[in-house]
């Protein structure tokens, strides 16, 4: 059984891949390079274009896109338009290839962000709330989630994974923030009262992987955790996780976010939203991590490859069982 990715070597894409992979699923990354001695294999999009989805695939996870919080570059209409691009283009032509391909997957699995629910300092928001009409990256989101609609007659289950702020060793804000931290130089962005919908690592590669292999699953759900906390909450409890604990007393300020970023891309810094995952509840999916402190502990320290592998097998033996079943 095959399950294709495209964005499969990303930060997200790397750890879905590992869990795939672990649970006996063929992992076939779409990508703009030729096949190589990579892990998993590759298929170019024009390979894809040209010979369809592959025999045996029963899922196809849509996780490509430009990072949009890079600091390294410079925020302007021709990177928005980088950004709306690798998103809306390279979804629409899994949209196509499902379509147009003899063998159909089982599920389509795509990805969107909380910043589809506008920013608010006191309303709290389900997969069921509206949004996407509030700015750049709640319309981005919008149109992300559009683009991956899928022909009614086709029988192929969707589920759009609305993701947080992703935590995790290995990347994302993390990688970013962890030196500041551990030097006792970190602190929130702003004023630190915002909403910092968050996730664990673990727990995306988690519901993506619960929304391929449980046939029940469909629909939007909402990849944050389900104990929302404020950035400065969050900025206390990783400064906290280090040995010794970090103070983290140094905000960022707002302008200082906005020279960095831009104005409009800071927005995703210093405003932020109550998310709360009703349906990845509701749908039977059980997290990792539920909590700040076990996921701020993990994320401060280094990780020890034996041990992750044996707790990746421990934690994937509950998927394995309705693999099976």
């Amino acid at each position: 059984m095959s399950v294709i990715i495209s964005g499969g070597t990303g930060f997200i894409g790397s750890r879905l891949t590992t869990f795939l992979a672990t649970l006996g699923y063929a992992v076939i990354h779409v990508s703009r390079k030729p096949p190589d001695a990579f892990s998993a294999t590759r298929m170019t999009w024009m390979e894809l274009s040209k010979r369809g989805l592959p025999e045996n695939t029963v899922a196809v996870v849509n996780l490509a896109g430009e990072p949009l919080l890079d600091p390294m570059k410079r925020w302007n209409d021709q990177l928005k338009e980088v950004i709306y691009n690798s998103r809306i283009m390279t979804t629409r032509d899994l949209v196509s290839a499902i379509t147009t391909s003899k063998c159909k997957p089982k599920v389509f699995v795509s990805m969107s962000g909380v910043g589809y629910y506008k920013p608010d300092p006191t309303a709290e928001y389900t997969e069921e709330s509206p949004g996407g009409e509030d700015d750049f990256v709640a319309e981005l989101s919008r149109d992300w989630e559009a683009a991956a609609q899928l022909p009614s007659d086709l029988k192929v289950r969707k589920v759009i994974v609305r993701s947080g702020v992703v935590l995790g060793r290995s990347g994302g804000m993390i990688s970013r923030i962890y030196w500041p931290f551990f030097m006792g130089m970190g602190g929130p962005f702003g004023s630190g009262s915002q909403w910092f919908p968050w996730v664990h690592l673990d727990d995306v590669a988690g519901i993506i992987t619960h929304a391929i292999i449980n046939d029940h699953v469909e629909g939007v759900l909402n990849a944050v955790a389900p104990n929302p906390v404020t950035n400065r909450e969050f900025s206390s409890a990783f400064a906290s996780s280090f040995f010794p604990p970090r103070p983290s007393l140094l905000a960022i300020p707002e302008f200082v976010c906005n020279a960095m970023f831009g104005e409009e891309r800071a927005k995703v810094l210093l405003e932020g939203q109550r998310v709360l995952p009703k349906r990845t509840l509701a749908s039977g999916y059980r997290y990792f991590f539920p909590d700040l402190q076990s996921t701020c502990k993990d994320c401060a320290y280094v990780i020890n490859e034996r041990q992750f592998m044996e707790d990746l097998r421990t934690k994937l033996s509950v998927f394995d069982k309705k693999k099976s079943s």
